[in-house]
């Protein structure tokens, strides 16, 4: 575990607190369970990876969660970026989580998890 809590606390605000929260989120909202991948926080849902966490200094702080299922469902900004599988959705940290959504995207990607 400390490894993962490594990766949130060598990350400067405001963009730690969006990924503290959307870790909470994640955890005890959702029910999802938090692994460690590729120095990337990973999120299994019936045991298998179902999102993921991203930072990127490099890309001016740019934060996103990566569903990898996103492929399989229509929902606003949600982007594929080219990627075949994988859908983001991008974070403001400035700004306010939408919740209302990301409640709406993880239930109907739980569904496509038999």
């Amino acid at each position: 575990m400390e490894s993962i809590d490594h990766f949130f606390l060598s990350i400067p605000e405001p963009q730690q607190s969006a990924l503290l929260f959307l870790r909470r989120f994640l955890t005890e909202e959702i029910g999802l369970e938090e692994h460690i991948k590729f120095n990337t926080p990973f999120y299994n849902y019936k045991g298998k990876w179902f999102c993921y966490m991203s930072y990127s200094a490099k890309r001016k702080h740019e934060i996103y969660i990566g569903f990898l299922k996103g492929y399989q469902i229509e929902f606003p900004h949600l982007e594929s970026e080219g990627r075949k599988q994988v859908k983001i959705y991008r974070i403001n940290p400035e700004k306010d989580i939408d919740v209302k959504s990301l409640v709406k995207i993880t239930s109907q990607l739980k569904s496509c998890y038999s």
